[in-house]
């Protein structure tokens, strides 16, 4: 399908680019919010071939595409001008509890540089373990290039920072990078080496800060905020905020050069003035703080982050630490809180060998193979979410193993000097100045004992071969499966408890109408949606309503929770997986809250269809009520 003329003809059928205000795109279907609907050719738009039908709920103009919508979506976007994966109108930005939101900006800024962060810390990690080894002369040219390669970004931070930022918070990034630019200024950088302070402010507290320049006769406080972090971002956040304020108030003829230039004036000796100080000042506190509280007990720190890292990653949470460790870094010239983690990769790995060697199951041993090595190397989701999440208790022994990991590195004292790598390849990253020490053998030590400890518990008492359908030898059959049944045939099972409903009498034409796909829909009972079948996650929304599958023997289904809640954008819902993950039958894939969304307005009853229906006949159970894995669908390959 030309995607690209699709695109053009649905934006010329909604009004035009002009009438569009605002354009996303849930898992089936494109959400404008138009100026003027009476502007939009409905009807033409229905007629279109790409397009299932046209809706209007929830104050959006919706065109339901079906699975391809991520590729008319981005061709709608490059067609229109719009800005991708954000609303067109900034008062259409992201909402959800503030915890959210903190998360998804952390993550924002961070997740772009994160790559060639670890890649720069490797390189500093594997300098000083050559200088410590002997190999290099840390007075050497050798040495002096491989350090200005690992050391650059970390010294030059603020910029990369100060882009990714002003792009998060929707500003123009070549600013946030000038912004951070004359922060680290050499010239301004070397002033307090050059001579005597003018005055001193605040003299006889912690905040004791000596005074260089004035600018206008208002004393500048001069910070080193070279490798530092939390500065430029609050400095970003506030330029965001002013640029925008200032296009709307100057002239479009000057625009262009106007804006930027009073952002740059106004900003900057803000930053020198108010802004930075603080902010560093902020940045020192949380750091000291940190270091007390891991060091009240390093053992119970490391047992606690260490044990937990793995549910942290899930959930999203460890964003709220990985900046705190990168703040670490600059402001102590160390950080504990990523080096307590190391063990937990190594205890995945031997979990999931010893689930590799016992497994019964070809699919599964087929699949323990990358996720081993790649799980050596600190990349840890494939085997989390494709082998020990699934079979429950290798991910079990692996959190008691990472645990057990985390308190001996903390009671080794090891802690990071540098932003490493992950896995084997973190390890230089705790070689201390003066050399390899007790604290750099503790870790290998301590990820050792994990990976031991975690093969032996998942492999004499993780239940590996439990559940095992694929090869039949096992004690678990499927629902009305027997040996004689050919492969593609499929048995669907209720992903949730409730009241059955005919797809026909439900409120979403673009599912009643079977347009989406054949099956049922379910009024849930409680807010747990589990996989109807032993597959792959296909897809899986950013706001958690809505999860597709590819099964086992091919049926493709699509799961939708309520009628529009995307526009809840992920509040009530809490995804336990994550698209591309491999999953069982039966296994936990979202909560949500049953009575908090119906408050919000929203109905709940569940669509579960299969969107590949042309390849089978389908037979819907005729119960009215029905629990998690009871038989919902059975399909028969035609």
């Amino acid at each position: 399908m030309n995607y690209s003329q699709l695109a053009k003809d649905i934006i010329n059928n909604v009004g035009g680019k002009e009438n569009v205000n605002s354009v996303v795109h849930c898992i089936t279907r494109l959400r404008f919010k138009l100026k003027d609907e009476s502007k939009a050719n409905t009807e033409v738009l229905k007629n279109m071939d790409g397009i299932v039908t046209v809706m209007k709920s929830g104050g959006q103009y919706q065109v339901v595409i079906g699975n391809h919508v991520p590729d008319v979506y981005k061709a709608v976007v490059e067609e229109g001008g719009f800005q991708s994966a954000q609303p067109v109108d900034a008062d259409d930005a992201e909402k959800g509890n503030l915890f959210n939101r903190f998360i998804d900006m952390i993550s924002g800024i961070f997740t772009p540089i994160l790559g060639v962060l670890a890649a720069s810390g490797m390189i500093k990690g594997f300098n000083a373990l050559f200088v410590s080894l002997g190999w290099l002369d840390d007075k050497g040219g050798t040495y002096q290039i491989l350090h200005a390669i690992g050391d650059a970004l970390f010294y030059f931070l603020p910029i990369l920072l100060g882009y990714t930022a002003m792009k998060k918070f929707g500003g123009t990034p070549f600013l946030g990078m000038v912004i951070a630019m004359a922060l680290v200024y050499p010239a301004l950088e070397g002033i307090p080496a050059a001579g005597d302070p003018l005055y001193t402010l605040f003299a006889g507290s912690v905040f004791e800060s000596p005074v260089y320049i004035e600018f206008f006769g208002i004393p500048v406080i001069l910070m080193t905020y070279s490798m530092s972090v939390i500065p430029i971002i609050v400095s970003a956040f506030f330029a965001t905020k002013l640029e925008k304020f200032l296009a709307k108030v100057i002239p479009s003829v000057v625009k262009m050069f106007l804006v930027p230039m009073f952002t740059l004036l106004i900003t900057i000796p803000l930053t020198f003035i108010v802004i930075g100080p603080i902010a560093t000042w902020a940045s020192q506190l949380l750091g000291q703080a940190t270091v007390s509280v891991y060091g009240l007990s390093p053992v119970i720190a490391g047992m606690f982050v260490g044990g937990l890292w793995l549910v942290f990653v899930m959930f999203g949470l460890h964003w709220g630490l990985v900046p705190i460790a990168i703040n670490n870094f600059s402001s102590q010239g160390f950080d504990p809180i990523l080096a307590v983690v190391f063990a937990h990769s190594f205890a995945l790995a031997g979990a999931i060998l010893a689930v590799w060697i016992k497994s019964k199951n070809q699919k599964t041993k087929t699949l323990s193979a990358p996720a081993f090595i790649s799980s050596i190397f600190g990349v840890t989701e494939p085997g989390m979410y494709g082998i020990a999440l699934p079979l429950k208790k290798p991910f079990i022994f692996t959190i008691i193993s990472s645990a057990i990991g985390g308190a001996m590195i903390g009671y080794f004292g090891t802690i990071g000097y540098v932003m490493g790598g992950l896995g084997v390849f973190q390890l230089p990253s705790f070689i201390p100045p003066e050399g390899i020490n007790m604290s750099v053998i503790g870790a290998i030590i301590a990820a050792a004992v994990g990976m031991v400890l975690a093969f032996v518990l998942t492999y004499f008492f993780g239940d590996i071969n439990k559940n095992n359908t694929n090869t039949g030898e096992g004690t678990a059959q499927p629902i009305a499966a027997t040996a004689e049944q050919n492969v593609k045939n499929e048995v669907i099972v209720s992903p949730m408890k409730g009241q059955i409903k005919k797809l026909a009498e439900i409120e979403d034409t673009a599912f009643a109408s079977g347009a989406l796909g054949k099956g049922v829909a379910i009024e849930p009972a409680e807010g747990k949606l589990f996989a109807p079948v032993s597959g792959t996650v296909s897809a899986l929304f950013p706001s958690n309503h809505a999860i597709g599958f590819t099964s086992d023997e091919g049926a493709e289904i699509l799961i939708h929770v309520g009628m529009d809640t995307v526009q809840l954008d992920g509040k009530h819902f809490t995804a336990h997986t994550a698209q591309g993950s491999r999953v069982e039958r039966g296994q936990l894939m979202i909560e949500f809250d049953v009575d908090a969304i119906k408050e919000e307005g929203f109905v709940l009853t569940t669509p579960v269809v299969v969107t590949n229906h042309n390849q089978f006949e389908i037979t819907a159970v005729n119960e009215q009520e029905v629990k998690p894995e009871d038989l919902l669908i059975e399909l028969k390959a035609n």
